[in-house]
């Protein structure tokens, strides 16, 4: 196991089953060898720190006090409660054996019994749990794995779950301990301290989590109420229903109420985020509360937000490092100056401006002690600042109005409300308590700040409910064809996009490595700015003069070269090249077309029948007679290779070949139709000089040369605005989608005069949407934004240092056998050895699923599925592109993809 990268949560749950199995086999086993007085007897660990500590440095000397500390007012009080047997006592790390495939890794045996000893049971987790975690950056959600394989073998009582954690620290203890004590007698030996580096950290990521808090976290792994007085205060509260006084004035429960959603996907206000912390996010509530007639604007219990932006909402720093997003109260918003009610009576407990931006501002947390239930607390937040003339252990009855709401410069900075929350265990914390919490600590959280809509006298729904992902993808095939597919192993729920960004439902970012849809950016605001304000005014069909499609069809010509200067506009890139090969027939008179193996173009029946990758793979019927595949001019894989000078013009050979097949047969050839470099093939840069001859053979013999820039045009390339270009080319017809409209249904096809005329055979051309103000004032917008935003120059520039990065990687990383491309158009060739260049598809397959753990989306590519394609929006940054690299770099020297040779 110390060797073993990453320890999956699979694999320490199973290293807590497969332990929990041991010691069941070993309950009733007594011998008297087993009773002894061992250093590594987990009960002498207080004596042997005490006994060894001198050895450490006096930096760290404060964690050890802390470990003792934890032992003696958790562990020594409930020895007594501990059940005793022979444990295994040494689940080290070096000591477990893992069994790893490409697709599995299981805990195949335990070595070493030499340190077995009569304890008390949960040592064996507790010491399972202490070296399990070395070396991860998440340690009490790995020990959480741990002890969740474990309780479900072994069921482990409170008293147990209690003492765990500050047991599973002494071991690390005892470890730095005795490695700082040997490292002096033995300098030479480093098996001793093999552990001490990764042992102090652990020990110091632990201990800097409030141990109630911890506990809770090994709580709910092991589906026990991570706070354990949470129920009874629940139960408490919800005996006394109805009876409680209102903490407003007036009542939400007797004046008219909105809930309004401020949830990461909110559509009601779309820029909270960009908006949070500046006064313009004030008129945005109120607007709503007063449009629904409502006195009161209820933000809801349980839900995950985006507008928390702060370093202090920083969260746990995992291999996806989370913002704290999950609001635990209730929101009332209304003016500034209403008073706040105590719902039943309390003391003060405490009082604290809390003046950080977006912090609670004014606060008072009151404690309560009924007479027949527990003590707990509520806070109030957003106050004003007069609340603070407040002393600790002053009483407060119920419904005495002891404060009022802030306004927004005295509370932090948000709109008029106050945040009210319970608090069943403040963690020791004075005048202050999480209002949200991480996305992975929010069971445990939730425990600590139960709903308080009982209370308050509010209906269910102020809870927000959010919907498990299987529940979504349940759903979705229940309701959805059977073969539209999601991405990854475990589908992701995203809600919303910003930039290169895009978040899920709880709140969690990723970055977007391969949307190459929203070409400036997700929600880019003036791409949303010109689709809002045309679609406000009008949305109507082409069969109407408008100013809209003419400027559009201008800017678009004055990308392109001449004689391209006649433009069509429809609604994605699949139309886009159905409506170019309808051209080239009518242009022609011929029916045949050349295509490229791998090739796809479009969902259409015509274009299925054009596209290898589809007609030629799972569920194809074949090409038509009509469609002509050539090889693919991949000059890593295919038959010509980089290093011959004229492997472009041996593969435009091959057109040139497939069109005498043709004429032949006394047929015409209508086009030739290629990407400018190949997206499905395996992001394929062509080789020099291949479209020139490829498309003077299609000329020479009367077809025509059809551009497919669906995925790679409008600056993506960096050093030229169209693909085509970096081949010296002019095609006869251009295709456009995908980013044309940033996500908005758009697509285009730019032809020549002379094509234009032969396609006006007195069939009239009609596409109902394409060309509609609306899509083109989005389509003007996009040109706008990467004119000026510079995004072909940024393409440029970050692709380059993208693509040094992720060269890089192959003198470390044997997997990685090519990497290609140009500006943000870029692919990862991986294989299972450089000479047999062996398709290393379930490798590439596992580096896609761990950078998604990892926070950064990817996907797979070419005809073997084993090519890492980047397509980033362009507005992605050389820190974006830095990150990715380090991240490529940590995932590809794991054991899958270091298995490689």
């Amino acid at each position: 196991l110390a060797t073993v990268r990453p320890r999956t949560p699979a694999l320490l749950r199973d290293l807590g089953s497969q332990l929990a199995a041991m010691d069941l086999a070993l309950h009733g086993f007594r011998h008297p060898s087993t009773r002894r007085d061992f250093v590594w007897d987990l009960a002498r660990a207080p004596d042997v720190i005490e006994q060894t500590r001198h050895a450490v440095p006096g930096t760290r000397q404060r964690l050890l006090d802390r470990v003792l500390v934890l032992w003696r007012g958790i562990v020594e009080p409930a020895a007594p409660q501990l059940r005793p047997q022979v444990v295994y006592n040494d689940a080290n790390d070096h000591n477990v054996l893992v069994e790893s495939t490409r697709t599995d890794q299981r805990i195949s045996g335990f070595v070493d019994f030499g340190d077995l000893l009569e304890s008390p049971l949960v040592a064996d987790p507790a010491i399972a749990v202490a070296y399990a975690v070395l070396g991860s950056r998440s340690p009490l959600t790995a020990a959480a794995d741990v002890v969740r394989g474990y309780h479900a073998v072994v069921p482990l009582t409170d008293e147990e779950l209690d003492v765990l954690l500050p047991l599973a620290l002494a071991r690390l203890a005892v470890s730095v301990c005795l490695s700082a004590e040997r490292r002096a007698d033995a300098p030479d030996n480093d098996y001793l301290t093999v552990s001490e580096a990764p042992a102090w950290e652990a020990l110091d990521r632990l201990t800097a989590v409030h141990h109630r808090l911890a506990r809770g976290v090994i709580r709910a792994a092991c589906g026990r109420p991570p706070a354990p007085t949470s129920p009874a205060v629940v139960e408490w509260i919800d005996r006394y229903r109805g009876t409680f006084a209102p903490v407003v004035e007036p009542d939400p429960a007797a004046v008219p109420t909105t809930i309004l959603d401020l949830s990461v996907g909110t559509t009601e206000f779309p820029d909270a985020d960009r908006q949070t912390g500046t006064a313009a996010s004030v008129a945005p509530v109120f607007t709503a509360i007063a449009e629904r007639s409502a006195a009161i604007g209820i933000g809801r219990y349980d839900e995950p937000r985006l507008i928390y932006l702060t370093d202090a909402f920083t969260g746990p720093d995992g291999e996806h490092p989370e913002r704290r997003t999950v609001h635990l109260g209730i929101d009332l918003f209304m003016e500034a100056g209403a008073p706040v009610r105590a719902p039943l009576d309390g003391i003060v407990h405490a009082v604290r401006d809390n003046r950080a931006p977006l912090d609670y501002g004014p606060t008072v947390i009151l404690r309560h002690e009924p007479a027949d239930g527990p003590t707990f607390f509520t806070l109030y937040g957003h106050l004003n600042p007069d609340c603070l003339a407040l002393t600790a252990g002053t009483a407060v009855s119920r419904s005495h109005a002891f404060a009022r709401i802030g306004c927004f410069a005295d509370n932090g900075h948000w709109p008029p409300h106050l945040h009210f929350q319970i608090v069943t265990d403040l963690l020791d914390r004075d005048g202050e308590f999480p209002g949200v919490a991480a996305p992975s600590e929010r069971e445990a959280w939730l425990s600590f700040s139960p709903d308080p809509t009982v209370m308050l006298g509010l209906p269910a729904e102020v809870r927000a409910r959010s919907e498990d992902p299987e529940a979504l993808l349940a759903r979705r095939r229940e309701r959805l064809g059977p073969n539209l597919s999601v991405s990854y192993a475990r589908p992701l729920h995203i809600v919303r996009g910003r930039g290169q960004f895009l978040y899920d439902a709880a709140g969690r970012v990723y970055l977007d490595c391969v949307n190459n849809v929203c070409h400036v950016g997700h929600a880019h605001p003036r791409v949303v700015d010109a689709a809002t304000r045309q679609m406000a005014v009008l949305n109507t069909n082409t069969r109407y003069l408008h100013d809209n499609i003419l400027r559009y069809a201008a800017a678009l010509r004055a990308l392109l070269p001449e004689p391209l200067s006649v433009c069509y506009f429809v609604n994605s890139g699949s139309e886009a090249n159905d409506l170019a090969l309808r051209m080239a027939r009518a242009a022609t008179g011929g029916q045949h077309v050349v295509v490229l193996e791998g090739a796809y173009h479009g969902h259409t029946a015509a274009l299925i029948e054009a596209s290898p990758y589809k007609h030629d793979g799972p569920g194809g019927v074949g090409a038509p007679a009509h469609v002509h595949s050539v090889v693919m001019p991949d000059d890593y894989r295919g038959p010509y290779r980089r290093e011959d000078r004229d492997c472009g013009a041996r593969y435009a050979d091959h057109v040139a070949r497939a069109i005498d097949v043709i004429r032949s047969r006394e047929a015409a050839p209508a086009a030739f139709i290629s990407e400018t470099m190949l997206s499905c093939g395996g992001q394929i840069e062509l080789p020099s000089g291949y479209l020139d001859l490829a498309y003077r053979a299609a000329r020479d013999a009367g077809a025509v040369c059809i551009a497919d820039e669906v995925q790679v045009g409008f600056g993506r390339m960096g050093t030229h605005c169209w693909g085509f270009e970096t081949q010296g080319v002019v095609p006869d017809i251009v295709t456009l989608g995908k980013p044309i409209g940033n996500g908005h249904p758009l697509g285009a096809v730019v032809t020549t005069r002379e094509i234009a005329h032969a396609f006006d055979t007195g069939m009239e051309y009609f596409n109902t949407y394409g060309g509609n103000p609306v899509s083109c004032a989005v389509g003007l917008a996009v040109l706008d934004v990467i004119r000026d935003e510079r995004l072909q120059e940024r393409a440029h520039v970050v692709g380059t240092r993208l693509k040094e990065g992720l060269a890089g990687l192959m003198a470390s990383h044997r997997v990685v056998g090519d990497v290609r491309g140009r500006g943000l158009f870029l692919g990862i060739e991986l294989v299972r050895d450089r000479d047999s260049r062996e398709p290393a598809a379930d490798e590439a397959r596992y580096v896609v699923e761990r950078a998604k753990d990892h926070g950064i989306l990817l996907s797979t590519d070419g005809p073997d599925r084993n090519v890492i394609k980047i397509k980033p929006p362009l507005v992605f940054a050389e820190v974006d592109a830095d990150r990715l690299v380090t991240v490529l770099d940590a995932v590809l020297g794991e054991d899958v993809p270091k298995s490689i040779r």
